[in-house]
């Protein structure tokens, strides 16, 4: 989020982005941005538009010694949350104001290599589309060049009391479009 924080009364928003994360686009480019348009192996499906470090610790591995595979759902979650914070979305707020929460609808992953205990992941995040009600991303788990995982997650928009689909609220679909617009 360059600038100044962005805000409203409902407090929705706010200037908070994850110390451990990053905007790839705000600095120097990251081995996965340089590469675009394929979904070969080792290649970023699209240009990131944010990365998160994460470590791997000892609950994601399996008797293998190697992160078990549904755990990169968990890393992929993570690095969508700090994504949505580095744009000033806070999503417990955004329940609180405005009843809306966001369900994985969707997933898509293929395994490229193993990630083991104490390795320093980056996870990237790249919106792909977005309607009115979801969004589909591409997502990548890298240590160093080795491209790990990568997928694609839609997740949708519902209401909180009935999990019925709900259009996005303008806290989320401001600062997307605000943010496709400097990029």
């Amino acid at each position: 989020m360059a600038g100044g924080a962005r805000g409203n009364s409902a407090g929705i928003m706010a200037q908070m982005p994850a110390l451990p994360c990053r905007d790839p686009l705000a600095g120097a480019p990251s081995p996965a941005a340089a590469l675009t348009g394929t979904e070969a192996p080792g290649r970023a499906l699209c240009a990131p538009e944010f990365e998160c470090t994460l470590r791997v610790y000892w609950e994601d591995t399996d008797a293998g010694g190697v992160v078990f595979y549904a755990n990169y759902l968990k890393f992929f979650e993570r690095a969508r949350t700090e994504w949505l914070r580095h744009l000033g979305v806070q999503q417990q707020a955004l329940r609180d104001t405005t009843g809306a929460i966001f369900v994985v609808a969707e997933t898509q992953i293929s395994y490229h290599a193993p990630a083991r205990l104490d390795d320093e992941l980056r996870v990237t995040v790249a919106l792909k589309a977005r309607g009115t009600a979801s969004m589909t991303m591409a997502q990548q788990a890298w240590r160093g060049a080795t491209l790990l995982a990568q997928g694609q997650i839609r997740i949708g928009c519902v209401d909180a009391a009935t999990f019925r689909p709900r259009r996005m609220p303008a806290a989320v679909t401001e600062p997307l479009q605000s943010h496709a617009h400097r990029t």
